[in-house]
This record gives C-alpha cells, sequence and structure tokens, in this order.
C-alpha cells in the first residue's frame, strides 16, 4: 500500500470508527464533518503545501475545525493563519498486512471483551473488579481495516495489554477479510506497532482552531 492509498484508507476507516459522516473529497483532500463540540469538523490534506494550508487555515475560523496533515510538525506550523495551533504531538501514519495469527490472552487478573457492530469491533480489557486497563477498535472498510483509539491506562502499563488489544483487533480484521491495515500512532504506540510489523509511511501532524484568537 503507498502513501496515497494508506491516506485514504485512514481517512474512510476512521469516519466509521468514529462514527462520523462520509468524506467529501476535495481537491487538496477530504473534509470530513465529525460533529463534537471540541471537534466539529476537520479537513484532511493530501497537499499540503504553503498556499493550501495559509488559504484553509485562513477561511476557516469556527472552534473545533481540525486540520490533519502528511507532513512533520516543523513543517505545518509556519504556514497556519493566525489563531491556529499544532495539536496532538508528533504522530505517525503507519500500515501492516493483515492475517490471523494466534489469539492472545490478557495476564491473570484481567478480563478480554470483544463485540462487533455495523462494522467496528471493539475490544476492551478490565481488571476482574472492574476497573478499565485498555482498550481498542478497528473499522473494515472491504480490503482495509483501520485501527484507532488504542489505549493502555497508566496503572496498567508493561503488562503486554497493548499487544493483546492489536493482536485481537488485527485477527478480528483478518477474519472479517481485511488484508492490509491503516493506523495513526503516537511515538509511544509506533514502538510497540514496529514490533508486530506495522511500517511508517508518513508523518501524521494535526492543528486545530483556538477557541479565541491569541
Amino acid at each position: 500500500m503507498n502513501t496515497a492509498e494508506a491516506v485514504r484508507a485512514w481517512v474512510y476507516g476512521w469516519t466509521v470508527s468514529r462514527g462520523a459522516a462520509d468524506p467529501v473529497p476535495e481537491p487538496w483532500g477530504y473534509t470530513v464533518d465529525v460533529g463534537l463540540p471540541g471537534h466539529v469538523m476537520r479537513h484532511v490534506l493530501t497537499d499540503a503545501d504553503e498556499s493550501v494550508v495559509r488559504k484553509i487555515t485562513e477561511n476557516t475560523t469556527a472552534p473545533g475545525a481540525w486540520l490533519k496533515t502528511f507532513v512533520p510538525p516543523e513543517a505545518l506550523e509556519p504556514r497556519l493563519a493566525p489563531g491556529w495551533s499544532l495539536a496532538g504531538g508528533l504522530g505517525f501514519l503507519m500500515t501492516a498486512t493483515l492475517r490471523a495469527d494466534a489469539p492472545a490472552e490478557p495476564a491473570s487478573g484481567y478480563l478480554l471483551r470483544t463485540w462487533t457492530r455495523a462494522g467496528v469491533t471493539r475490544v476492551l480489557v478490565r481488571t476482574t473488579t472492574g476497573t478499565l486497563a485498555a482498550r481498542g477498535q478497528v473499522a473494515v472498510t472491504g480490503p482495509t481495516a483501520v485501527v484507532d483509539q488504542i489505549e493502555t491506562y497508566p496503572d496498567h502499563q508493561r503488562r503486554g495489554l497493548g499487544r493483546v488489544v492489536m493482536r485481537t483487533l488485527t485477527n478480528a480484521a483478518a477474519d472479517a477479510g481485511a488484508t492490509a491495515g491503516v493506523l495513526g500512532a503516537t511515538p509511544d504506540g509506533r514502538a510497540l506497532y514496529e514490533t508486530l510489523g506495522w511500517r511508517e509511511v508518513a508523518p501524521l501532524t494535526g492543528a486545530m482552531r483556538d477557541p479565541l484568537d491569541r
């Protein structure tokens, strides 16, 4: 999967995962209506040169607007119009070939729950006393799957739970017919994903419209 294919798969799979509106293709990428108070909509820029970024950020002034680009933070920040700032830190777009593997079980003291609804499989790991320990989800759209919202909570890190969540999700996606996976990773997450065979295809940098002009 090349970068353009990965971006398209990520955009369309992310909207399924989050229950957002279908992406609207634009000359420079996609617009997605998300519909949350702090994330009303987002522009995803496959073309993030200075003139495109400046025009979009100058014309988008409502709080809750987000921008996602595939350039590093130091390239995006000087292109933003006043009232916009970087958000989310450094990220990475990653891909992997998916195949079913042996099921993964959490360590003693943890319970694993999985369910699927409307094309999205969710994984929940909690302690036997009910405390949330880790979670994640995957949206399957034909031959591709987007892994999303992977999180291990601080008190439960370094116990292999992230690996359990990822293995469970990718197995579910492969069983549903997906052969390729895409995800957006943080630096901490990238280290885990690389051990599972994922590779970086592009930087992933976000920005958001500030509530008030600075």
